[in-house]
């Protein structure tokens, strides 16, 4: 990308959202220029999903002879993901880093990577979504107005609360945990013993403070970066998810590309996935080291009595063959990595 053109544009929420409400993507061009494309992202500046889609728009800048170039809009600053995904599928909004909880009610196949203990470690996760089953996910997205690219990093999600270790279900009961607002969460919360509480992810550092909720779940980098440390002293590690991130772009922008330029878009996101996991292996050490030096309490856990309890939800979930056919293409892969 051009040193001129800025990774984060400041012009807020307003200016922009303003300018789709003036005429969607004529607006949106009147505001921010032609040939300059925009992306949202919740996490703020230096986090490996936000420098993910950075190194995204250096590719892209330089494979298209500057033509194209990208505005990162990270922190939050458009919005939470639920918003930003209907506002990139009608095209005032290019691209979006998402967590899948958001794309689970929009379409089935993203459940599927999103089931508790379906991968068995982070190398099986990258096997699976780099290969034809991950395909087949980002390609259900196109009849939503989001054009699937690749899918980056969300690392191993694990409980952590204010009152006490967990070391089986039974620890669980009367919890009161934060989960993003999917159905899939919330019953798997359920299904453990606890009382599931959807929740911003901005608003769990006062919720925890002030004992509205005991507790949530999710990994190293964002346990640390969110400050929840400092108020969970209790970290269980039962690394119960390692869905993946999907970075996505709207429908109607891409139709509009050239192929040539549609070509470029696929393969600059494809060739910053390893940009993007390296990046975010160093931050999990990092923000692993930051949370055990504050002294709060790890432990591991056996994850079968938890994964025995998932059994009906995932069923519940699993409503269609297409979902069903997926999941044992994931099963698989992992029997034939042991």
């Amino acid at each position: 990308m051009s040193e001129a053109v800025p990774a984060t544009l400041r012009l807020g929420r307003r200016a922009v959202l303003g300018g789709i409400a003036a005429g969607g993507l004529a607006g949106c061009a009147r505001v921010l220029g032609h040939g300059v494309l925009t992306s949202s992202d919740t996490h703020p500046i230096g986090y490996p999903t936000v420098e993910g889609v950075r190194r995204f728009g250096e590719l892209l800048y330089s494979a298209t002879g500057g033509r194209l170039d990208l505005r990162i809009y990270a922190g939050g600053q458009l919005g939470n993901e639920r918003d930003t995904l209907e506002i990139t599928s009608f095209g005032g909004i290019d691209f979006n880093r998402v967590n899948l909880a958001p794309l689970n009610s929009i379409e089935p196949l993203t459940i599927v990577a999103a089931l508790p203990f379906i991968f068995s470690d982070t190398a099986h996760m990258r096997r699976v979504v780099d290969g034809p089953v991950g395909d087949a996910i980002l390609a259900s997205l196109e009849p939503h107005g989001l054009v699937g690219l690749c899918f980056y990093d969300s690392g191993a999600r694990s409980f952590y609360n204010t009152r006490r270790p967990i070391h089986r279900p039974e620890d669980m009961r009367g919890l009161k945990l934060r989960v993003p607002g999917s159905d899939l969460y919330i019953a798997m919360v359920r299904s453990l013993g606890a009382d599931a509480v959807p929740m911003p992810l901005d608003e769990v550092y006062q919720s925890l403070a002030q004992g509205v909720i005991d507790g949530a779940e999710n990994n190293w980098p964002s346990f640390e970066n969110g400050r929840h440390f400092e108020v969970a002293r209790f970290y269980s590690l039962t690394r119960h998810l390692l869905a993946p991130e999907v970075f996505v772009m709207s429908k109607v922008k891409y139709d509009a590309l050239p192929p040539a330029d549609r070509r470029a878009v696929r393969l600059a996101a494809k060739q910053s996935v390893p940009y993007m996991r390296r990046l975010w292996d160093a931050q999990v050490e990092k923000s692993r080291a930051i949370v055990l030096a504050s002294g709060v309490a790890v432990n591991e856990v056996d994850p079968a009595p938890f994964a025995e309890r998932m059994t009906a939800m995932w069923d519940a979930s699993l409503t269609t063959p297409r979902q069903r056919e997926l999941v044992e293409r994931i099963l698989a892969q992992r029997e034939v990595a042991r």
